[in-house]
């Protein structure tokens, strides 16, 4: 049996800079750049692929930047490499990240012929006002059309994402966006806080902005687990909740640790016991040079405490005896402030499994903070 593998592109393109972020992405109006970006991450996609020829790839992601931005043609163009370049596994889940700004239905039934199964559309709000405030080049009657029209085109297999804190955002606002978004009942639904990212326009405003404070973002965080839980939606992660089997398998990968290829500007892998990222020069990638962010390959204790760190992010945490058969060392001795955090009601045990409660969710980066030796 083959070994998995995912895959990541970064398509680095957007209408324009939300004032909250700090991903690797550029406006390109003229198209110039994006048709020049294809060819080399084609050409790239091709050239790389020769250590991975005894792998099966179950999982595609397009992120970015605006992913929906790419013209069908362009798109096919990524794909027809992928598929001579890598054995793609017949099942495989492949997603694409969308604004809901860029797209139709048209959009959407020629992209589903090429392979695409999955989607990720990005709401963050219903509330129009909030989502001005954020600088999104939608507004919600955008997604409602957008949603429609994915319906439309056969796509049984959405993801919508929400934030909670937005600028002067209320607890009643965000749970009128959260009653919207499960009443068109996507098959998955991430949930994120905002953070204020060093260089991005909100970090800049940081002193004039109406920010929630912690305790009413952790009042949102409840709200929003406890609606989507009666909604019929698992928390299986501490930001991400989905229908029945309807779990994102490419970021589940992450999670767990497994291996993945990444393409693209500022596009990371973890594959054959290295770390590596691209830079987030354009310029230099679309000359085909490599400049790479990071390359390492981690200790076995960075591998150890990452295990833990990103196990804990799920719902069902981690295996103890797990933990004992792949490093040889006993959970218990390694974190014995985990007794603790069981006693306070912070981490829950069920058989050989650690993991937060829901009240441990809301505290998670302290006490991850406090067990493990990086920050």
């Amino acid at each position: 049996m083959k070994s998995s593998l995912g895959i990541y592109l970064h398509i680095p393109f957007c209408v324009k800079k939300c004032g909250y972020c700090d991903f690797c992405s550029f406006p390109d109006k003229s198209g110039e750049y994006m048709s020049a970006y294809v060819r080399e991450l084609c050409r790239r996609i091709e050239a790389e692929s020769a250590a991975a020829k005894g792998y099966e790839v179950d999982t595609v992601y397009f992120g970015g930047g605006t992913p929906s931005l790419l013209e069908v043609a362009e798109l096919e163009k990524i794909i027809d490499s992928l598929k001579r370049s890598f054995d793609i596994a017949p099942d495989a889940e492949i997603t694409l990240e969308c604004n809901p700004a860029t797209a139709d239905r048209k959009y959407f039934e020629d992209i589903r012929k090429l392979g695409v199964n999955r989607l990720s559309i990005g709401l963050q709000s219903a509330v129009d006002a909030e989502l001005a405030l954020l600088g999104r080049a939608h507004g919600c009657e955008d997604f409602v059309k957008c949603f429609s029209d994915a319906r439309a085109a056969g796509f049984d297999n959405v993801s919508a994402d929400l934030m909670y804190g937005i600028p002067d955002q209320t607890l009643d606002s965000f749970e009128y966006s959260l009653d919207f978004l499960i009443s068109l009942s996507p098959e998955h639904i991430s949930a994120y806080g905002l953070t204020l990212e060093e260089g991005t326009r909100f970090w800049r405003q940081r002193e004039t902005l109406c920010l929630a404070d912690d305790d009413a973002q952790a009042h949102m965080y409840c709200l929003c687990s406890k609606k989507l839980a009666d909604a019929g939606y698992e928390k299986y992660e501490i930001s991400n909740f989905s229908k029945k089997g309807r779990r994102s398998r490419h970021n589940l990968r992450y999670w767990q640790g497994r291996e993945y290829l990444g393409f693209g500007v500022a596009a990371y892998s973890y594959f054959g016991g290295r770390r590596y990222g691209n830079s987030r020069d354009i310029g230099a990638f679309i000359r085909g040079e490599d400049i790479l962010a990071e390359d390492e390959a981690p200790s076995d204790n960075d591998i150890r405490e990452e295990y833990v760190m990103l196990g804990l992010r799920l719902a069902e945490g981690i295996d103890t005896s797990e933990y004992s058969a792949r490093f040889g060392r006993d959970f218990f001795e390694d974190y014995a402030a985990v007794e603790k955090w069981i006693n306070q009601g912070f981490m829950g045990r069920h058989g050989s499994r650690i993991y937060f409660t829901d009240k441990g969710f809301l505290v998670s980066n302290s006490i991850l903070s406090e067990m493990l030796s990086f920050d």
